[in-house]
């Protein structure tokens, strides 16, 4: 990889351009205003050190079948391994301005499946370490559904027992997994004003796609400077492992920028690249949502049994073998019909693009290309599959080299697959059991956040 291929400090590097994201995002906002402004904080020396994991790289694959294959690698932050640092810097700054602005003590609250949360830890974690906050001035909470326990990733905060006493993790029994963003929410709006009343701490539920899109709208400008779309280029296709498709709405927005706004610093794409999903059988929403008009489990292709595995034929959008039909490959993608659908139809349906739903079977089967190319772009897979924690850059591949396969993904086209999460143990050591703490409903998490408080 040449040094021109990686884009290093993204956040410092865009700053003025993630200044104009925000402020477009806060032009159009339809709902309250957060807690905490969405203005991003000028960067300082501090603030740039604070940064300098926020890292991208592009990096060609070679051809396939007349397709030229692109990874676009967000995962550089080795604390995290995952995607979700950028914006998780990003809120850990804003939130640090608004301690020194205010004077307002802060613990930000998110439900995660596990790599938000693990992005958040790691910032606040961070800020700590670059002195831009204490303990006694930000704080974070994450609600963790039980079943995502595996993701959880060891982190500074864990190192020492005073940090991970004041930023505790809630381990959250519910039905189903994305049942901890309700009962987060809740217990935020419920109890906030008491806890904050009573402590000093205001609750900051950060759940919220405005506080990501802005940091993901880094993606289209890291994209203009290291591979422009020109009059002359090629048609172009930005792949991407999703459950909300968070991502790809913030390369939107920093699309928009570059259009709309027209700044020196960078080319204005002349056109808008598609969008394809890449999806697992147990959370297919959005490519049902694209493909079908609906999230109906019956609108998935019917699969016949056939010695031990599943398969079928009628659609190319879904996997032709299974070993379960409505198999979970990764606990992070736990998203079922997504807000964000509609208008991620209505992009592909503008721009062009489309999706595919991946099986384990047919990610494992295609493995040794996808390690191979991975390993292109200096990222080293394990050797055995099973040995993996984190999927997303698997799927995202496996199902990019499925869409050429199948014709999903047109000739001539470039494909830009957005790594956007890998790690093993081995890579990326696991929390320790005794640093989650186990909730039953509502009651016992606003116990949790005001012990948090108080402590």
């Amino acid at each position: 990889m040449t040094d021109d291929q990686i884009m290093t400090n993204v956040l410092v590097r865009y700053h003025a351009l993630l200044r104009q994201a925000a402020q477009i995002v806060r032009s159009e906002r339809a709902t309250a205003p957060p807690p905490v402004t969405l203005d991003l904080p000028e960067p300082d020396e501090r603030l740039t050190a604070f940064y300098d994991v926020s890292d991208m790289s592009l990096t060609p694959l070679g051809e396939r079948d007349g397709r030229r294959l692109f990874l676009l690698d967000l995962m550089r932050n080795p604390g995290t391994m995952t995607t979700k640092t950028p914006a998780s810097l990003l809120m850990v700054a804003r939130a640090a301005a608004h301690v020194r602005a205010t004077g307002e003590r802060l613990i930000i609250v998110t439900p995660t499946s596990g790599n938000k949360g693990t992005a958040l830890r790691d910032a606040v974690a961070r800020a700590y370490a670059h002195g831009l906050v204490t303990p006694d001035e930000l704080r974070v909470v994450i609600v963790v559904p039980e079943r995502s326990r595996g993701k959880l990733r060891a982190c500074p905060l864990s190192r020492d027992p005073a940090l991970s006493a004041a930023n505790p993790i809630a381990l959250a029994r519910v039905q189903t997994p994305g049942d901890v963003k309700p009962l987060s929410q809740r217990a935020v709006e419920a109890y906030g004003a008491a806890i904050h009343a009573d402590t000093g701490f205001r609750l900051w539920y950060t759940l919220d796609l405005d506080n990501y899109r802005i940091a993901d709208a880094a993606r289209a400008f890291a994209e203009a400077e290291l591979m422009p779309i020109t009059p002359g280029s090629r048609p172009r296709v930005h792949a991407h492992a999703v459950s909300s498709a968070y991502g790809l709405l913030g390369y939107h927005l920093g699309h928009r920028v570059l259009t709309e706004r027209r700044p020196q610093s960078l080319p204005a794409p002349a056109r808008h690249p598609g969008f394809f999903l890449i999806q697992q059988l147990s959370t297919p929403d959005m490519v049902l949502s694209l493909t079908k008009g609906g999230t109906a489990r019956t609108l998935l292709p019917r699969y016949e049994a056939d010695g031990g595995l599943w398969r079928q034929s009628a659609d190319p959008a879904f996997p032709s073998v299974t070993e379960d039909p409505a198999e979970e490959i990764d606990a992070t993608f736990y998203t079922r019909a997504p807000v964000t659908s509609p208008q991620v139809n209505r992009i592909i349906g503008e721009f062009g693009g489309g999706g595919v739903v991946v099986s384990r079977y047919e990610c494992v089967q295609r493995y040794d290309t996808v390690r191979a190319l991975a390993r292109q772009a200096g990222v080293e897979l394990p050797g055995d599959p099973a040995d993996i924690r984190e999927w997303s850059l698997v799927k995202a591949l496996a199902g990019a080299l499925t869409g050429i396969e199948r014709g999903l993904l047109a000739p001539g086209t470039d494909v830009i697959v957005h790594a956007s999460g890998f790690y093993s143990d081995a890579v990326l050591p696991p929390l320790a059991e005794h640093e989650t703490t186990p909730v039953d409903g509502e009651d016992e998490l606003v116990k949790l956040l005001m012990a948090a408080a108080a402590g």
